[in-house]
């Protein structure tokens, strides 16, 4: 088995890292796009409604939402990542949305910061989502390991991240991606909460979701490209010009985010299905939501508002649903379940 090739200063050093590159540095796909810009929704000029008719509210693994919104995975392990997850559980459950923290690898490698992800407490009604990168199963992690990081969150179920082009380029990476079928199908057979399978901004395929689904993943989060490219995070940590020069040749590598969500809901229609990777505001998420998508997750809108004050995420969550309800007023559709149903959305290209 291979053993782990980072030590917990390192793992907690590169957390740290990320949330400072994310936010002063430019590490948004170069050329890629979602997709997204490339279909627009027809205008409904009567549209037989009142505002207060619209609603916005969904269902997720048997929890209530009152916005398709999932506050997308992104940090903990640091002080700073400990009170940007505190505000951001806060704010989550004021608005009842879903939640998810950053890679808890380093909760189980140093335990005294594993308060940084504990925003039970802070979050009692929300949907959360503990996280665990998915070749960490090849590095001495299994069952026991997830157990502990599902604990520590209380969450009602586990993302897998799975990250090859970020482990390749990344110092010291974890690049055994080997025989992980089998070890996913394992894990899902014996945790009691259901397992989501999410990329990090490259994307997953219909092709690959059918695999992931085959051995027991309960849950797509397809993450697909146009939004942070993890590439280019990556190369500026790089400790080696080849470092750098992978980084900045795979910035825009991967599948478009649209592409995602509709090659997955064409072949898997009941599939729970999360669409991520580069969303930036409610017109987005309306168009991921009628695209096939059931809740849609952000993470760098979230990151800039939870860095500056609770107030700020305060005014990101009012103007995000602000947005998605102005598009459900003005196509005609009451719920997200006929905004899917009305074909409003249509390819412009």
């Amino acid at each position: 088995m291979n053993l782990p090739t980072n030590n917990p200063a390192e793992t907690q050093s590169r957390k740290a890292d990320h949330i400072r590159i994310c936010l002063e540095e430019d590490v948004q796909c170069q050329q890629v796009t979602t997709g997204l810009e490339r279909y627009r929704f027809t205008h409904c000029c009567l549209p037989e409604c009142d505002r207060t008719d619209i609603d916005i509210s969904t269902n997720f693994f048997g929890k209530s939402l009152n916005a398709p919104l999932l506050i997308s995975s992104m940090t903990g392990g640091t002080k700073r990542a400990g009170i940007i997850n505190h505000r951001l559980a806060e704010i989550a459950q004021q608005y009842k949305l879903a939640m998810g923290v950053g890679s808890q690898r380093v909760a189980v490698e140093k335990p005294q910061v594993a308060d940084t992800f504990a925003i039970r407490k802070y979050a009692p009604d929300v949907l959360l989502f503990a996280n665990l990168g998915a070749v960490q199963l090849n590095y001495q992690y299994g069952v026991d390991e997830c157990l502990r990081i599902i604990d520590i969150l209380e969450a009602d179920a586990l993302i897998l991240h799975i990250n090859p082009l970020q482990e390749f380029i990344q110092p010291r990476g974890d690049t055994n991606f080997r025989g992980l079928f089998d070890k996913i199908s394992n894990l899902c057979s014996k945790l009691p909460v259901p397992v989501i399978a999410k990329e990090v901004g490259n994307g997953i395929s219909a092709v690959m979701a059918e695999k992931l689904i085959s051995v027991g993943v309960q849950a797509i989060d397809v993450a697909g490209a146009g939004g942070t490219s993890w590439a280019l995070v990556e190369s500026e940590r790089a400790e080696t010009p080849l470092q750098r020069r992978l980084g900045k040749t795979f910035a825009d590598w991967g599948l478009p985010t649209a592409e995602c969500i509709t090659s997955i809901r064409a072949q898997f229609p009941h599939i729970p299905l999360i669409a991520s990777g580069g969303l930036r505001h409610g017109l987005d998420v309306a168009k991921a939501i009628a695209l096939g998508a059931d809740i849609a997750g952000l993470a760098m809108p979230f990151l800039q508002a939870a860095d500056v004050s609770e107030t700020a995420l305060q005014e990101l969550a009012e103007v995000l649903i602000a947005e998605i309800t102005t598009v459900l007023f003005c196509t005609g559709n009451r719920t997200l379940y006929h905004l899917q149903q009305s074909n409003s959305l249509h390819s412009i290209q």
